[in-house]
């Protein structure tokens, strides 16, 4: 549970944000928005976060986790095709950059250790075999 002065700073930064989005979306299309409106956007957003969270914990506790995943979030992004398919499309890039990081982990402790990888050792049997021609 976050303390109520976090709870307000993050209400604060939604506010903030939805106003700049606004301005963007003002200056691009010739419209106005009044500060109510803005306003209403904010407090809209910021319960619609908060649902969302709350539906992101009752689906881990559902599947008798404690940690939220990418597939509890697709869950909730359901209903939105094009939502879904970014999600979808982000969460299988951090996937990927995450198995190249352990493979690079992987190969580095192997070396640090003194283990060789298969093309290292290539080259050590080519290195010895040129050594006993000459």
């Amino acid at each position: 549970v976050a303390a109520p002065g976090s709870f307000q700073r993050l209400k604060a930064a939604v506010h903030y944000t939805v106003g700049c989005l606004c301005q963007d979306v003002a200056e691009d299309k010739d419209v106005q928005f009044s500060k109510q409106t803005i306003a209403a956007i904010s407090e809209i957003t910021f319960r619609q976060c908060d649902n969302f969270a709350k539906d992101l914990e009752m689906f881990a506790r559902h599947a008798k986790r404690s940690t939220v995943t990418a597939e509890d979030v697709k869950l909730l992004a359901r209903r939105s095709n094009s939502l879904l398919k970014y999600i979808t499309q982000k969460s299988e890039e951090i996937a990927s950059s995450n198995m190249e990081q352990k493979e690079k982990k992987k190969k580095k402790s192997s070396a640090a250790k003194g283990g060789r990888t298969s093309g290292e050792q290539e080259a050590v049997v080519t290195e010895s075999e040129d050594s006993n021609m000459a």
